[in-house]
């Protein structure tokens, strides 16, 4: 299973009404149609104004190399000042350069820290990446309990990664009681986008059930409706072996 979540590509649209939008949706146009010249020039006043916005938005051209060298040391640097000012995406993007020492010096104990801080805003990609760290004992004490809680949040987002996950800690009694009926339920409701490891899952637990918590379990997957995610920004999604 391929644990860390790390997002690519991150465009923040919140809401800071005190900064000027026009500005930054002049950079964020030109972003998206591959002018990152002029989307850096616009980002630049606006971060340096303090716009958390902006400074993420810098810090992944700075990151990608997009319109400007890349520099990894400028890219952290951008998104510790959005971070500091409970920018999620920053916070997330923080965590992931601490975790695999970009930009920064390594440390797991900092990459967890910040990846809590967006967890609790709601943001799903860093419920995935805190559950994990729990899950593995990587910059945390390891605690099955907790990395199910925060895998949890992200599955009930809709993410299929951590909905397999609690499907498997439900199946194996593994931070949740042993719950076939839950258990079954989760990968049924992955394996309904086509999933092939959830669909496999999902009829290996049916062996172990009777066709009543069979029918509960499916009844249960039919009723379930995604938390709505987060709304800070646009993400395409990689996964880090």
């Amino acid at each position: 299973m391929k644990y860390l979540l790390n997002a690519f590509l991150l465009i923040s649209i919140l809401s800071y009404p005190y900064y000027a939008h026009s500005d930054f949706d002049a950079g964020l146009k030109a972003y998206m149609l591959g002018q990152y010249d002029v989307a850096y020039k616009e980002f630049l006043d606006l971060a340096r104004d303090g716009d958390p916005r902006a400074q993420v938005n810098l810090g992944v051209l700075y990151r990608d190399g997009n319109g400007i060298p890349q520099n990894f040391e400028e890219a952290a640097k951008w998104f510790l000042k959005a971070a500091e000012k409970g920018h999620a995406i920053a916070q997330q993007n923080l965590g992931i350069f601490y975790t695999e020492g970009t930009g920064v010096p390594k440390d797991n104990g900092k990459a967890v820290y910040y990846f809590r801080k967006a967890a609790e805003q709601g943001l799903a990609i860093a419920q995935h990446n805190l559950g994990s760290a729990y899950l593995t004992g990587q910059g945390v004490q390891q605690d099955f309990a907790r990395a199910a809680k925060w895998f949890q949040k992200a599955a009930e987002q809709g993410i299929l990664d951590d909905q397999y996950l609690i499907g498997e800690m439900y199946l194996k009694g593994q931070g949740f009681p042993q719950d076939y009926i839950q258990s079954h339920m989760w990968f049924n409701i992955c394996g309904a986008k086509g999933d092939q490891s959830c669909i496999k899952q999902r009829d290996a637990v049916a062996n172990l059930m009777t066709p009543d918590q069979i029918a509960k379990a499916q009844r249960l997957a039919q009723e379930w409706v995604p938390k709505p995610i987060l709304s800070s920004g646009t993400a395409n999604w990689t996964y880090n072996q």
